[in-house]
């Protein structure tokens, strides 16, 4: 039986997850792409608990494709974390491919200071 797209996702997130683990001082930045939205969490792994996060729709009403606008969440979101003593992230793509949304999103906190 063929597995569904939503399927194979999750068993690629599985197998990333395995191996990638977020601290306090270095956490695990955990991407969520759907349609109209892209979800980012900030998130401590030793204490299981998100520090913080965002979405598109929640920071004010951009203007451009849906890359500009995850580029320019990734920018609000690396002042953020500069400001809360972050410098150093663990980037979780959570089982999707390496570009479009995803890759504006990581260019943009690479922008705004944050090292991977």
């Amino acid at each position: 039986m063929q597995r569904t797209k939503l399927e194979k996702r999750i068993s690629r997130h599985k197998k990333v997850r395995s191996r990638i683990f977020g601290t306090k001082e270095r956490p695990r930045v955990a991407v969520y792409r759907s349609n109209r939205n892209i979800i980012v969490q900030f998130i401590d792994d030793q204490t299981n608990k998100t520090i913080f996060g965002s979405k598109v729709l929640e920071v004010a009403k951009l203007k451009g494709s849906k890359s500009d606008k995850s580029s320019s969440l990734g920018e609000v979101l690396a002042k953020k974390a500069i400001e809360k003593g972050i410098s150093e992230i663990v980037f979780d793509r959570g089982g999707f491919q390496f570009h479009g949304r995803v890759k504006a999103l990581a260019d943009g906190l690479k922008k705004g200071g944050l090292k991977f």
